[in-house]
């Protein structure tokens, strides 16, 4: 499942194909996705101009200049595809299939913008005019965002028993992080995942909210993690992948210096954890 890096890289790749351009024509190729699409979603979208596109948690939100917003999420397989004439260093890959284009825009300037979804677990939406969404209602601060803080995370993980890893990946506490950034992160803070999460000081956490940035910002820089689906807009692999220092090396030496430590696997709530119990407490 794309994570927050991986869905900004997607965004800024089509941020300039897609955001100030009108689209002059809009294709709904099936019904639903993981669920129904908006049956007017058509009418709404031709010849609306996107005036900014953003990103919230893992979801893609085009402003329409109408008024409403086109909401996007990837799902597990989803990609955005760009092409056009004109477009260097854009391609699509030929494992991609046809039959998997589910909604195609073409901009006034002939750009096309294809959501394309093997599995169809991603989704498509309308937010109407002045409406809320409720898939977006109870979502926490962005990582990156100064509200969230090591105050703010004392105050959240206060008297929680849950582990930690459990309780970063709520998303009405922190909207966007998934499994693999949060290894990554608590491995670089010293953090046991399985620590209990109101049992953590102000200065552990005040390291722990650098490291999540931190990690953040490496990520979208390499363009996400490309572990099985995710492409950037241009059709190239992410390669933070590379870099991991914990996620998927159970068995392998830890990273950091002068630890003798082994990476090790837990599960938690269904999810992998990798630490390594050495450095991490």
């Amino acid at each position: 499942m794309p994570e927050l890096p991986e869905v900004e890289t997607v965004r800024r790749g089509l941020q300039p194909h897609l955001e100030g351009h009108r689209i002059a024509r809009a294709e709904m190729r099936r019904p639903d996705l993981r669920w129904p699409m908006p049956v007017d979603l058509v009418q709404v979208l031709t010849g609306a101009t996107v005036t900014a596109l953003r990103r919230r948690s893992k979801y893609l939100l085009a402003d329409l200049d109408r008024g409403g917003i086109l909401l996007m999420h990837l799902g597990m397989s989803g990609r955005m595809l760009v092409e056009g004439a004109g477009l260097a260093g854009f391609h699509r890959d030929p494992g991609i299939i046809a039959r998997h284009d589910h909604v195609v825009l073409t901009t006034e300037a002939g750009t096309t913008i294809t959501f394309n979804d093997a599995r169809r677990f991603g989704m498509v939406d309308l937010i109407r005019d002045g409406d809320s969404h409720p898939l977006l209602d109870h979502l926490g601060p962005e990582p990156m965002d100064a509200a969230f803080s090591p105050a703010y995370l004392a105050a959240r993980f206060d008297g929680r028993r849950a582990p930690v890893k459990q309780a970063l990946l709520d998303q009405r506490i922190v909207a966007g992080l998934g499994n693999i950034y949060v290894n990554e992160a608590l491995w670089r803070a010293g953090i046991d995942p399985r620590r209990a999460a109101g049992r953590i000081g102000m200065a552990r956490l005040t390291t722990l909210v650098g490291h999540i940035r931190d990690v953040l910002d490496e990520a979208i820089a390499a363009g996400g993690s490309s572990l099985r689906d995710h492409r950037q807009a241009s059709g190239e692999l992410g390669y933070f992948q590379h870099s991991f220092a914990v996620y998927d090396r159970e068995g392998q030496p830890c990273g950091k210096a002068d630890c003798p430590g082994t990476v090790r696997r837990v599960v938690q709530s269904g999810r992998s954890s990798f630490y390594c119990p050495t450095c991490q407490r």
